[in-house]
């Protein structure tokens, strides 16, 4: 869940606030996309870490495995059915390769009419084939031909007929060799399920382990989609040492355990478009299921999630949707609606008096933009107002967050509220970002338009005004800052007035400087880390970053 991608490793964002289905796990079981869409291959290998051979069937809506059949071999790839090359090294492709390769061809011969998947593997035992399920139907099919004229030039010789893979079916094979394995194809009603055998399991795939089976949909062509399939504290276990850090202190690990667990089952919003409940990257929270043999879960980590298993974040009585979290604030939290638009009651912004207690990596920084860039990156983004001449904050929060931006240029003048007013600054083409809500620009500060008081106007300045202190002595302000008492708390405000536009940056660059990781939005990683270094207890810490809430 993190959306920091110059600075941190451990920043968490959330795009919108959405109000999705109450629960997207179903019988305590999490379908997690490692590679969906983009990332979607055309060729996906596993290999036993843990257990020995693999159980080929489906997942049930339920998400109950139906068996069809199995093999004792550790290491398979799952290939997109059709023409299949495969080079020299045994890697799979669609296109011809470079240098020598072998041709597995979209046609074969298939018998029909085999009552169990072991009818069928004897056959195609004897026959040099290999067992598939098609519509419905164990089935055997042998020969991988270039043509439909080849296939039925040997059909009668076994007394079958010729068929095509079709664009929703997978061929499972021997990793690194034509050696074809069982063929799944259900014209992307149920999509290939392979579940690792044994009672305990962990599978490597892409340089990790992941506990739990393996799901493959293929449902209008294209590549595959890989979804793993695992049980709810298995998936918490294996999110909460990339969030936060294995090593981290036990109270800490609990908080985010319960966070994590929370928002997988507060969220569906990849379900409807992919067929499963969350990602495993930054748009999601981020999962890398047993690890990579190195950083990654550990007895403390592991020991948080048992010690809170089943625990989730209420408000008033209902599973919470967005227990949304954070790097670092860099001295305050912000109400989710002042960055999402969208008010929740448990997510009030405070001013936070534990996260400079310890040590935050990268809390500070400064990132330069010329306005040419600004220019461009306006542009990209379809809010273009010509030649940028000035950017400036045009409104702060009464915590000190930003809450507008605005670009004065050429062409016009463009105002951004909330979370738009970092992410407007993140450029992939210049590798330039904001990294919080906690921000200025050139060094001006305050909301820039004078502050308001008591709903009635607005003071230019706030030297000279009168106040009435907390023991009612009427006194009179000096300097143009001041402390206030607002429902979040004691804060610092300003009511100083915006320079002139154009008048920010006297070489053409705009220099933003902030602290924090993050949307500031609920709970602070590090605030976390401080608080149980403090001694404060997991709930205490979910307590402080979340409002009026219940843990059970």
């Amino acid at each position: 869940m993190k959306n920091k991608l110059l600075t941190l490793f451990l920043v968490v964002t959330f795009f919108a606030l959405s109000t999705p289905a109450a629960s997207a796990v179903s019988n305590g079981v999490v379908k997690v996309g490692l590679r969906y869409g983009s990332s979607a291959l055309f060729s996906a290998n596993l290999e036993n870490a843990v257990g020995s051979g693999y159980e080929f069937g489906y997942f049930e809506e339920d998400r109950s495995f139906t068996s069809l059949g199995w093999t004792e071999e550790t290491a398979i790839s799952m290939t997109a059915a059709g023409t299949i090359y495969m080079d020299g090294s045994g890697v799979y492709s669609p296109s011809v390769p470079a240098g020598g390769f072998r041709t597995l061809g979209e046609w074969h011969v298939q018998l029909d009419g085999f009552r169990s998947f072991e009818e069928a593997a004897d056959r195609a035992r004897s026959e040099g084939g290999w067992p598939a399920w098609t519509d419905w139907e164990h089935v055997v099919r042998i020969g991988c031909y270039g043509s439909q004229a080849e296939a039925e030039a040997e059909a009668g010789r076994y007394g079958g007929r010729a068929v095509r893979s079709s664009s929703t079916g997978v061929i499972v094979t021997r990793t690194r060799t034509a050696d074809v394995l069982f063929e799944f194809d259900c014209s992307g009603v149920r999509a290939l399920g392979v579940r690792p055998s044994g009672r305990e399991t962990s599978t490597w795939f892409k340089g990790y382990k992941y506990g739990g089976g393996f799901e493959y949909p293929r449902v209008t062509g294209g590549n595959l989609n890989v979804v793993n399939i695992v049980g709810l504290e298995d998936y918490v276990k294996g999110v909460i040492p990339y969030e936060m850090g294995g090593a981290w202190p036990l109270e800490a690990l609990e908080a985010q355990a319960v966070c994590a667990r929370t928002f997988v089952q507060g969220h569906s919003k990849h379900l409807r478009d992919n067929g499963f409940d969350v990602c495993n990257g930054v748009d999601c929270q981020v999962y890398n299921g047993h690890g990579s043999g190195g950083a990654g879960p550990s007895e403390t980590s592991d020991r948080a999630v048992e010690n809170t298993a089943g625990l989730c974040i209420y408000y008033n009585g209902t599973l919470v949707q967005d227990a949304v979290y954070h790097s670092s604030n860099g001295g305050a939290t912000e109400d989710g609606a002042n960055v999402w638009g969208t008010e929740t009651g448990y997510l009030k912004g405070k001013t936070d008096p534990y996260e400079a207690q310890t040590s935050v990596p990268n809390n500070s920084y400064s990132v330069t933009y010329t306005a040419s860039e600004l220019s461009w990156i306006l542009d990209q983004k379809g809010h273009s107002v010509g030649t940028v001449q000035d950017v400036y904050v045009s409104e702060y929060t009464p915590l000190g967050n930003v809450k507008q931006v605005t670009f004065v240029g050429s062409g016009g003048t463009k105002t951004f509220t909330g979370d738009d007013c970092r992410m407007i600054f993140y450029s992939s083409t210049y590798q330039k970002s904001v990294s919080s809500m906690r921000f200025d620009i050139n060094g001006r500060r305050g909301d820039f338009g004078g502050l308001s008081v008591n709903g009635s106007g607005q003071l230019s300045s706030l030297d000279g005004a009168a106040v009435i202190s907390g023991n009612g002595t009427l006194g009179t302000l000096r300097g143009n800052t001041a402390s206030a008492i607002t429902s979040s708390g004691t804060v610092t405000v300003s009511g100083e007035v915006r320079q002139p536009a154009g008048g920010g940056s006297s070489n053409g660059n705009f220099v933003i400087t902030g602290a924090g990781n993050g949307h500031n939005v609920g709970l602070s990683q590090y605030g976390a880390k401080a608080m149980a270094e403090l001694g404060y207890s997991s709930q205490e810490i979910l307590n402080f970053y979340y409002t009026d809430i219940t843990i059970r």
